[in-house]
């Protein structure tokens, strides 16, 4: 348990130590995280060796709950809602078109069974979520004509049909005695009733005002998640969809502290893909991939550059896109971690391939993640398909949140310089606005010709600073006897680029000035800015 838990905080330290880095590379980070674990392996420098596909089953599975949660919560409808119909039809008739057209070339190619044929042709048959967001944020990499919300929808919702696919081919392939039409009729509908019910009813309470603090009401958003995925699983319903969907319809809605959630979430996201890819690489066993490298090339190559190109040029036409946007999302159709999970849950359900199945999807996977995903800025600029203006935060739900205004309070007495004075006289900077004023038991949604009395309380919106890593705060606790007690503020020898930015007195929090004498109980916090590097 010890070592188990030394490996686990090891992995972590050094995934995080090496995000920066990672990310300016030209390789896609998750793939780094899985060339790790292949390094920690038992083939590896560490040589660990590690087999339970039960347990990276249980985990990746959780994992990618909150990762499908977190893609239909941080997905912006409105800035999707042109390519939501051809979104929609790409995570459906595109899953089922590419699963039956892989199935038909490796039957052919390999002479497998059609049931096994189907089996690997489902299993990679959707778009990877974490894959296409890691690699169009890392690579800021807006597109044109929605082409980012595009992908971002359809990876985002595919894995659902992926994985009824794949239930259904492995029921095929262990004999059970099946409908597949009721057996899908019955995944989709309990899917999205759950979903939406349930996504409706975390809204519903949240607009209460049931919880008191963020966190809260984030503890509440992450078992709502995992419900979600469970209920209608129990049920016999398609768990992913369900959650995709409830994540959605939460998105959506005018949540209190949603930066909190989204914090959180996208926090909780990054390490689910960390974790995921790393437990793939350390579980494989490198030397036993160029068994199956020869059909794993084959399969890519026909997937990257016939099927998926034939199956979006035949669905994307009748929308009238672009051929810029075509051959865009033909090789943004990257395979990921769903598809390996996928691939596990057929082996331990008792579905047997003539390849080893794990290793297969491994190998393609691997090959599509480190060719599609690195060349995709490559490909995208080739196409002239870049939005060099765009901004591919505002595809994600988020990006208000994350380009934030915030909003600070000013309170007016006799002597404040503004008491007395209009408005339109203030001489403010153009990127703060006084949004409201609060007078006595009033708010008042001010003018410009309105006249500012003492005692109002000002309400002034700002854009808020991110830029965190050149901005540190610390905490300074003044104790009886504390050297700068009973000194004014002004009379304390700082360091250069260092300043108290607010005091913290009992219940109080002062904004302090040169003249505020610092007092016995008081909690100073001191910003330090980084200086400028020439």
């Amino acid at each position: 348990m010890d070592r188990a838990l030394l490996l686990v905080g090891a992995v972590i330290l050094i995934c995080i130590l090496m995000n920066r880095w990672v990310e300016k590379l030209a390789v896609p980070s998750l793939l780094v995280f899985m060339a790790l674990g292949m390094c920690f392996g038992e083939n590896g420098l560490l040589h660990i060796q590690f087999d339970d596909y039960v347990a990276v089953n249980a985990i990746c599975s959780v994992s990618l709950i909150f990762i499908m949660f977190y893609g239909g919560f941080g997905t912006n409808l409105s800035a999707a809602r042109p390519v939501a119909v051809q979104s929609v039809v790409l995570s459906t008739l595109g899953v089922a078109c590419t699963a039956g057209s892989v199935a038909v070339f490796v039957h052919l190619a390999f002479d497998l069974s059609w049931a096994e044929s189907l089996l690997i042709g489902s299993v990679i048959s959707s778009t990877d979520a974490a894959s296409v967001f890691n690699i169009l944020r890392t690579k800021k990499l807006a597109l044109k004509e929605h082409t980012d919300s595009l992908l971002e929808i359809e990876s985002g919702s595919n894995d659902p049909i992926s994985y009824m696919l794949t239930s259904v081919a492995v029921a095929v392939l262990t004999g059970q005695e099946i409908s597949v039409p009721l057996l899908l009729l019955q995944q989709i509908a309990l899917g999205i009733a759950g979903g939406l019910l349930l996504g409706r009813l975390a809204a519903w309470i949240l607009g209460r005002g049931t919880f008191q603090s963020d966190q809260n009401q984030t503890i509440f958003i992450f078992s709502m998640a995992i419900t979600a995925y469970a209920l209608p699983s129990v049920l016999g319903g398609n768990g992913y969809l369900s959650v995709y969907l409830c994540g959605i319809w939460l998105g959506r809605c005018s949540l209190p502290q949603k930066r909190y959630m989204v914090h959180f979430f996208d926090v909780i996201t990054h390490v689910c893909q960390v974790l995921i890819f790393f437990l793939l690489g350390l579980l494989v066993t490198p030397v036993e991939l160029p068994a199956v490298l020869l059909p794993a090339l084959a399969i890519t190559a026909f997937l990257t550059l016939i099927a998926r190109p034939a199956v979006v040029g035949l669905l994307l036409l009748p929308f009238r896109s672009s051929l810029g946007q075509i051959g865009v999302v033909s090789w943004a159709g990257l395979r990921g971690v769903a598809s390996i999970v996928f691939a596990i849950m057929a082996v331990l359900g008792g579905a047997s391939t003539h390849y080893h199945l794990f290793n297969l999807v491994f190998c393609i996977v691997l090959l599509s993640i480190s060719i599609q995903g690195t060349l995709l800025p490559w490909v995208s600029s080739h196409l002239s398909m870049i939005d060099h203006a765009g901004d591919v935060g505002k595809t994600f739900n988020d990006y208000q949140e994350e380009s934030s205004i915030d909003f600070i309070k000013v309170h007016l007495d006799q002597s404040h310089p503004w008491t007395g004075q209009s408005l339109k006289d203030l001489l403010l900077p153009n990127d703060l606005l006084v949004v409201m004023i609060a007078r006595g038991g009033q708010n008042i949604v001010p003018q410009g010709d309105t006249l500012l009395l003492a005692g109002d309380l000002l309400v002034i919106a700002a854009r808020g600073f991110e830029d965190r890593e050149q901005l540190s705060l610390q905490e300074v606790a003044v104790d009886r006897g504390h050297r700068w007690q009973g000194k004014q503020l002004r009379h304390l020898h700082l360091p250069n680029h260092t300043l108290v930015i607010l005091i913290k007195r009992g219940l109080d929090t002062i904004i302090p000035g040169g003249d505020t004498v610092i007092l016995a109980g008081d909690l100073l916090v001191i910003a330090q800015s980084s200086p400028t590097q020439p």
